[in-house]
């Protein structure tokens, strides 16, 4: 699960460095249409932001909570003690990072202005995303081994 998060990591950087080498503009999501490599790497980021996501929320944190002899419950109880234990800075941000990825699926056709805000939203919480999943990782690796 630790080496899964891990290369998840590194996919989704790599396609948030070359999305985000520009700005990216109401006028690039417009683009979209005309542009198949950048729809192409639009998909993979998304797609990769969400699924490491779930990695970390929906195997990792739930992993770790067991192997520390606590109950594992609704994703929102999961969150709050892996907040406490330390494995993710806030539930609150996670949950506005699930209302993001949620909103890169689902406005992706439909306005680009909102995809555009929402991707640039979604760039800014790559670095919180990615720190998580190296956290969990890491305590996973420590307390389940390899």
């Amino acid at each position: 699960m630790s080496r899964v998060a891990g290369k998840e990591c590194q996919y989704l950087l790599d396609t948030d460095q070359r999305i985000f080498a520009e700005p990216f503009t109401n006028e690039r999501a417009l683009g979209i249409a005309s542009d198949p490599l950048l729809a192409e790497r639009l998909d993979a980021f998304v797609s990769r932001f969400g699924r490491l996501q779930d990695t970390v929320g929906d195997k990792l944190i739930p992993a770790l909570l067991g192997a520390l002899a606590e109950e594992v419950g609704p994703a929102i109880d999961n969150l709050d003690k892996a907040e406490k234990f330390g494995f993710i800075a806030s539930t609150d941000e996670w949950i506005e990072m699930r209302r993001l990825r949620n909103q890169m699926v689902h406005e992706y056709i439909e306005d680009h202005a909102v995809l555009a805000s929402a991707l640039r939203n979604g760039h800014a919480f790559v670095p919180v995303l990615v720190a998580a999943a190296r956290r969990c990782s890491a305590e996973a690796q420590r307390l389940l081994g390899p």
